[in-house]
């Protein structure tokens, strides 16, 4: 038995899917308790702002990045949102422009689809936090993690994980791709292994995105992975999270399985593009 595979059982991999979207929806029956203005204004806390679309450039980002500076302390009752997020390229040009007390994300390693060459994603990595960002988001290699390559797979994580020197990685799992909470959870239990410190839903460019099954399976991935080893691992929901009822949601689903400690933005990211705007209608 590989080292991977000695990991993997370790945890509950017995998981059905009708049996977790049975508890997903026994959770969500209550989240209406927690459609509250302090929790809109802590989601809005917890927000990887993000612009990853083909007609960015370096002025779009400028204003983008503006609008950040000038909401903060725009309003006493609320923190800023907790990190910008962006294509690699932009890294500079955000440190360069930034001056609200925001992280700077980016998205590296050959996203969204995580195919090109190990050394084209170190390098990628390397860059990205040469030039100030404090996260890097990776995409997990699929491909290789379906056809049961788990070691290949891991490998790259950590020697992503090296590059990234002090900056935090968010692995994304790309759950859409996965489809069953199997699949799921061993693709979160691996990143975790492998050095990740936040594991992510999806990339929301080419598989369907965030679902609260999927949050389910991960939370509970993050929950045993901690009793194991007492180190807290991040969850970012990303992929479709428009609306402030759908933020609730997960939430709510974080609240439950992890509990009150990972509600913080240490622990809790939501990335998105139009959330933000949205809870402050919402509120």
């Amino acid at each position: 038995m590989s080292k991977y595979e000695e990991a993997l059982h370790k945890f509950n991999l017995n998981v059905q899917d009708e049996e977790i979207s049975r508890k997903t929806a026994a959770i969500l029956a209550k989240a209406d308790e927690n459609q509250t203005p302090e929790v809109l204004r802590f989601l809005y806390s917890c927000i990887d702002l993000t612009s990853l679309g083909s007609e960015d450039s370096k002025e779009s980002i400028w204003k983008f990045v503006e609008a950040v500076n000038d909401f903060d302390g725009s309003r006493p009752d609320m923190e800023n949102v907790a990190a910008i997020c962006v294509y690699p390229n932009f890294v500079e040009t955000v440190r360069e422009t930034l001056q609200a007390d925001v992280k700077i994300a980016s998205v590296a390693g050959g996203f969204p689809s995580s195919q090109t060459f190990i050394e084209v994603k170190v390098a990628e990595v390397s860059l990205a936090v040469a030039d100030g960002a404090d996260e890097i988001d990776i995409v997990l290699n699929g491909g290789e993690f379906l056809d049961n390559n788990l070691q290949e797979v891991s490998e790259e994580i950590s020697e992503l994980k090296e590059a990234c020197r002090e900056a935090h990685l968010k692995v994304i799992l790309e759950t859409g791709l996965l489809k069953t909470a199997v699949n799921i959870k061993k693709a979160a239990v691996l990143a975790m292994y492998s050095g990740a410190d936040f594991i992510k839903t999806s990339t929301g460019k080419v598989y369907p995105g965030a679902t609260p099954e999927a949050v389910y399976v991960m939370c509970e991935a993050i929950r045993e992975y901690y009793q194991l080893h007492n180190r807290k691992i991040g969850i970012k929901v990303s992929g479709g999270v428009r609306t402030a009822e759908e933020a609730v949601i997960y939430y709510t689903l974080v609240k439950t399985v992890l509990g009150d400690e990972w509600l913080t933005p240490e622990y809790f990211r939501i990335g998105a593009s139009s959330l933000a705007g949205n809870l402050l209608k919402a509120l």
